[in-house]
This record gives C-alpha cells, sequence and structure tokens, in this order.
C-alpha cells in the first residue's frame, strides 16, 4: 500500500494525451466565449441603423451581457470551488451557447438585450473555471504556457466573429452570426463524457477510482492500487470560500488584482464594442474598421504566446506591468493617426497589451491562490472587472454622442492601462511563499491522510 499525493503526481507529470485533450477542450470552449463577445461589436454598426438607435442606446445593450457576466463570474466561480468544476463548465457552457444562439431570432433591443444577459450568466461563469480546472491538472513546469494558449482561443474566438460578419452579413443578414454560436451545445455530451472532475473535489467526494483513473491518464508511469491511501495538502475549511481571498496576507494582492481585471476589462470591452465605429469615424470603411478589430484579436494572440513563455522564465508580474503601459502608449497613439500598416501595428500592439494581457493576468491568479480557493478567486475578480467591462461599452457610446475629437476617445480608453500598470506593480511577488507557511501554520502539518 503506498501513500499517493496527487498534488505531487500532477506538478511532475510530463505534458501527455491527456493533457492535450484537455488543452483542446478548453481552447474550443473559449474561443465561442471569444466569439460570443466580440460578435455584439461585429453587429453594432447594423443593429444602430436597423433598429435606429443612439450610440447611448447601442453601448447600453452591449453592457447587459457584461452585467450578467459580473454575477455569473461571482456566482459560479463560488459555486465550482463546492460542486465541483466539470459541473459548472455544463452549465454555463448551455446558458452562454443557447441564449447566444436565440439572440439572432431577436426581433426588438428588449427581447436581444434579454438574451445577452442571460448568455452572459454562462460567459462569465466559464472562464474562470476552464483556467481553474487546465491549472489543477497541468505540468507544475508549463502552467503559464498551458493556460495563455487555451485563451489564445478566446482572440481565435474574435477574429472568427468579424471574419464570419463579413462573410454572412452581405447576404445571410446580422443573425446569421449568432446562430452558430449554438454549435457547442452539439458537443456538449461529448465535452462533459471526457472532461475530467478536478482532484481535490474528487476527494472530497470520496471518489477514489474515479480520481485514480485520472491519474493514471495524467501520469501513466504510475501505477496505482485501490488500497493505497490518498493525501492531500491540508486546508482551512470556511461555508464562504471568497473570505479565503482576505486571509493569511492576501488582502492587498486581491484588491490590486481586482483593480487591475476592471481596469482592462474595461478597455478590452470598450474596444471590442467601439473599436469599429472609432475607425469609420476617422475615416475608414465598415469592412476596413472589421479588419482591425481582427488585427486586435491578432496582436492579443502573438502577444499572448510571446510573453507567456517570458512569463514562466521571468514572472509574470514583471511581463504583465509594462505590458499594461505598453497598451496605454499605443491607444494614445492610435487617436493621432498615421499611414495604415502604422494603424494596424498599434492597433495590434494595443490587442497584446488589452485582450493579451488580461490573459496572462488569469494565468497569474490562476497561480496565485491556493487550489481550494482558486475558482473564487478567479470568479471574484473577473465579477469586478465586469463592472469595468460594462463601463466600457457605456463610455464609449458616451464619447461618441458627445462629438469629442477622435483622439481623446482613445487617450480614454488608455487611461485604465496605466491603472492597472499600478496595481499589479504594488501586488506582492511571494505569496506563493505565504500560501505554504500558512497552510502549514493551520494545519501543524503539510499532509493529511484522507482516504
Amino acid at each position: 500500500m503506498a501513500q499517493i499525493n496527487t498534488n505531487e503526481v500532477i506538478a511532475n507529470s510530463k505534458f501527455n494525451r491527456f493533457h492535450l485533450g484537455l488543452l483542446l477542450w478548453s481552447f474550443f470552449i473559449i474561443a465561442f466565449d471569444g466569439y460570443d463577445l466580440v460578435v455584439y461589436g461585429t453587429v453594432v454598426p447594423v443593429l444602430i441603423e436597423q433598429w435606429n438607435l443612439t450610440s447611448v442606446e447601442a453601448g447600453a445593450m452591449g453592457s447587459y451581457g457584461l452585467f450578467g457576466m459580473m454575477f455569473g463570474a461571482i456566482f459560479f466561480g463560488t459555486l465550482a470551488d463546492r460542486i465541483g468544476r466539470k459541473n459548472v463548465i455544463a452549465i454555463t457552457l448551455i446558458l452562454f451557447s443557447l441564449f447566444t444562439f436565440l439572440c439572432g431570432f431577436a426581433e426588438t433591443p428588449t427581447l436581444f438585450s434579454t438574451f445577452r444577459f442571460l448568455a452572459g450568466l454562462g460567459l462569465g461563469g466559464i472562464m474562470p473555471n476552464v483556467i481553474a480546472l487546465l491549472t489543477d491538472y497541468s505540468p507544475k513546469s508549463m502552467r503559464s504556457m498551458v493556460v495563455s494558449i487555451v485563451l489564445c482561443g478566446y482572440s481565435v474566438g474574435g477574429i472568427l466573429a468579424p471574419l464570419l460578419g463579413i462573410l454572412l452579413m452581405p447576404t445571410l443578414g446580422w443573425e446569421s452570426i449568432f446562430w452558430i454560436a449554438g454549435l457547442p451545445l452539439l458537443a456538449l455530451p461529448l465535452l462533459y463524457k471526457q472532461l475530467p472532475e478536478t482532484a481535490s473535489h474528487l476527494i472530497r467526494r470520496g471518489k477514489k477510482e474515479e480520481l485514480f483513473a485520472t491519474l493514471s491518464k495524467v501520469s501513466p508511469g504510475i501505477t496505482f492500487n485501490k488500497n493505497d491511501e490518498l493525501l492531500e495538502l491540508n486546508t482551512p475549511a470556511t461555508k464562504v470560500p471568497i473570505v479565503g481571498l482576505f486571509n493569511n496576507n492576501r488582502a492587498l494582492s486581491t484588491v490590486m488584482f481586482w483593480i487591475a481585471f476592471f481596469s482592462c476589462l474595461l478597455m478590452v470591452y470598450g474596444l471590442n464594442t467601439w473599436l469599429p465605429n472609432l475607425m469609420i469615424k476617422a475615416g475608414y470603411a465598415l469592412n476596413s474598421s472589421l479588419g482591425f478589430l481582427i488585427a486586435l484579436q491578432g496582436g492579443a494572440i502573438i502577444g499572448t504566446l510571446i510573453i507567456a513563455r517570458l512569463c514562466d522564465k521571468y514572472g509574470s508580474k514583471k511581463m504583465l506591468v509594462p505590458m499594461y503601459a505598453s497598451g496605454a502608449v499605443a491607444l494614445t497613439l492610435l487617436g493621432f493617426g498615421g499611414n495604415s500598416l502604422l494603424i494596424y501595428v498599434l492597433v495590434a500592439i494595443a490587442g497584446a497589451a488589452t485582450v493579451g494581457a488580461q490573459n496572462i493576468v488569469q494565468a497569474y491568479v490562476s497561480q496565485y491562490y491556493p487550489a481550494f480557493i482558486r475558482s473564487t478567486a478567479l470568479g471574484t475578480a473577473s465579477g469586478i472587472g465586469r463592472i469595468g467591462g460594462m463601463l466600457g461599452p457605456i463610455l464609449g457610446g458616451f464619447l461618441l454622442s458627445i462629438s469629442l475629437p477622435i483622439h481623446l476617445n482613445f487617450i480614454a480608453f488608455a487611461i485604465p492601462g496605466l491603472i492597472a500598470a499600478i496595481a499589479l506593480a504594488i501586488v506582492p511577488e511571494k505569496q506563493a511563499h505565504y500560501n505554504k507557511v500558512a497552510n502549514e501554520m493551520n494545519s501543524g502539518s503539510e499532509q493529511q491522510k484522507v482516504m
């Protein structure tokens, strides 16, 4: 009879077929998450004309989905630490896919906004849990890279939305690109069968055989016996996981992460909603303006992959602070125009420093907190961030309605980038050490027998 430490088995595993399958399914989910978020920005110029909306009304419609995301992120992030990440991923996928699909059948702004809010509940809840599940099962040596690769799926979906808008809207109408959002529902049975449940949840539920079956895939070189004892790091029990975010010297870090998420998501959703319109105001045609939205997401993919590799080598904080600052500079310069090549480069840099930075900061947070509050930490930070996300489309709509010079619109979206850089600079870097010490103090010993 052996004693099995699940955390060590997972941390020391080598990337294999199991990890690849988890990565691909997670990428698929996040790609549609990104698609569903960006699709509104793709159709908003058409909806403004068809439904005779003002800029403020269109901005408010864009914010209803983000309002739902705020509640979804907090509620489903906390719920997953109690009922399991796999179950919550399935619930949230159904919510965002079904109601985004139904947006394609909405005939009034009110019904459209209602569907966007309900879809937002799922959109807000799914990303924190996918990231937490990835972190739970990824080898320690490449956790930042694995999470960052999957989060590039957000940008792939963000590129697909305007691309399909260019291809489909002229012939099939704006409704057609919402219908595509229902595809994940067809894949749900297979996805649910293949996704693993997190190890800590299986241990709490006494599902030893299911856990050993999963660990055999994580690390095929290790043989597990039903008589083996499981060891788990002893963590303080609490019925309110959110309290753990402020215990053991985590309060300052938690607040600074919330400010960074708020500021970055204000930029992300503001730009995703209004970049095409801002570029039209600057004199570009609709198709060219949608091309800038593609450049924004393309820059996010390249930036995420490059910076994620550097984060594994030098640390996430050292990369994120200058990344946020460079986004503020790029957005400021965008407002003053230039030749097309320069504009595309600046948009790509802005994408890397907004969407890309948001991808990486989520990977950072997923490793910053202990496993027993990981979904809660990501969910609450995302929920606070959605408040900024809601303000982004409203801010853009307000700025356009008062007819400010174009460069002032871009400067308004650049300022939050500086705020995010300052907030991340304040976050203590040695939290992992504090977590270890705190767990030792709470348990008196690093490990306990649980089965």
